[in-house]
């Protein structure tokens, strides 16, 4: 008997060995075949030829790295990840200005509330510097105000303006002056732009001051504080200081090439009149719409819009070369659409590009900086930081334990 148990033991075991062999073979075949080159047959993605592409000139190095800060210049590319970014090359010969801007790190994005942030949460957390829940506009996750760098600066004398390819009251502009608990209140986050803090905005929007649900139009309360009312873009060339109240369509700005040179043209505007300031200023400008061209899953529409927002941080540059006391920061609020590049003709500015999906990713995004400061926003942390490092780089007060507003 027990000669015979041994017998079938061994048994067992030749078999179990010939199996895992069998089995062990059959994995390296399947991996081989990756190692041969063998991969699975990639589906095609969207191709777009822009005639937009632009010349991209030299910025020269911030002459002295270490001078005072004097202006910051805020640039956030609504749903711009890498991929956006690399469209926007690709699709421009291989070049952007964006690329000058060569001090670089990563933002965490995710939110209070949502692994996946949106533009409510990501702006509150650069404009106020604290993680908030989705859909919240300058508020804490228990719906406390909170004060934003914008107000900030203003308190220490800065001029401060915002300049937004889309409704000045929408999410990411908003996040700089507002303070609500959702970002569907345009008329209520309208009220909040009739304010002493405020010296110049420019984007669309008109209606939510004057084709308001309460019968109410803001627009004398805007010029009781000092605002310049504008409503076209030719009367907002003629403007040379003050205050200014810009808003240029009923709702949202058209998209590029529709609009012409809104964005850089309004974001050299809001420079000549804030820069009037000797205290100096501080100025955020959005890039909207590359978010719209990812949720519309459209190469088109985000290279396009990529490259109009490179033009504008061209212009930027140029200023902040000039100046010598200007830090330039290019960040986005998330990524939108999952996109990635799969093949290009740069010199052609042909694009073949792909998403994932239709609604934000949750992937970090990049920080770009340029001039005085620069450094400090280099490796990788949370997006709260961008306020924490624009705070510090204006050297205001940092020692207070919070900027909830009283």
């Amino acid at each position: 008997m027990t000669q015979k148990i041994k017998i079938l033991l061994l048994f067992i075991l030749i078999v179990q060995f010939s199996w895992a062999q069998t089995t062990t073979a059959t994995k390296e075949v399947k991996t081989k075949a990756y190692l041969k080159g063998e991969y699975k047959k990639e589906a095609k993605g969207k191709v777009y030829t822009t005639k937009n592409q632009h010349k991209v000139e030299v910025i020269a190095p911030i002459a002295n790295p270490k001078a005072q800060i004097k202006n910051i210049i805020l640039l956030i590319g609504d749903g711009m990840g890498v991929s956006e970014v690399f469209a926007g090359l690709s699709a421009n010969n291989d070049q952007l200005y964006i690329e000058y801007a060569n001090r670089i790190g990563f933002q965490k994005t995710k939110s209070k509330n949502k692994y996946k942030t949106d533009s409510a949460a990501g702006g509150t957390s650069m404009a106020c510097g604290i993680k908030t829940n989705n859909g919240f506009v300058g508020m804490d996750a228990d719906s406390n105000s909170v004060e934003s760098i914008l107000e900030t600066a203003a308190k220490h004398g800065k001029a401060t303006g915002l300049v937004a390819a889309a409704k000045i009251t929408h999410a990411t502009p908003a996040s700089f002056i507002a303070h609500v608990p959702s970002r569907k209140q345009y008329e209520d986050i309208a009220e909040f732009f009739i304010s002493d803090d405020l010296d110049l905005f420019i984007g669309g929007g008109l209606d939510d001051f004057n084709k308001r649900e309460d019968s109410r139009t803001l627009l004398p309360d805007l010029e009781s504080k000092g605002f310049q009312i504008v409503k076209t873009e030719e009367e907002l060339i003629e403007i040379k200081e003050g205050k200014v109240a810009a808003l240029l369509s009923s709702g949202h700005i058209a998209k590029y090439p529709v609009r012409g040179e809104f964005l850089p043209n309004s974001t050299n505007k809001a420079i000549e009149i804030l820069s009037q300031n000797d205290q100096g200023f501080f100025l955020m400008v959005e890039g909207s719409q590359i978010d719209w061209g990812g949720h519309d899953n459209s190469v088109e529409y985000v290279v396009e819009e990529m490259l109009d927002f490179d033009r504008t941080v061209g212009e930027v540059l140029k200023f902040a070369a000039d100046d010598g006391n200007t830090l330039v920061i290019i960040t986005a609020d998330h990524e939108t659409g999952g996109m990635s590049v799969h093949d290009a003709n740069p010199e052609k500015g042909r694009l073949e590009g792909r998403f994932t999906t239709g609604s934000h990713t949750s992937v970090m995004v990049p920080v770009f900086a340029y001039g005085p400061g620069a450094d400090a926003f280099m490796g990788i942390y949370e997006n709260t930081e961008v306020f924490h490092k624009m705070l510090e780089a204006f050297k205001f007060d940092t020692s207070k334990a919070s900027n909830h507003k009283k």
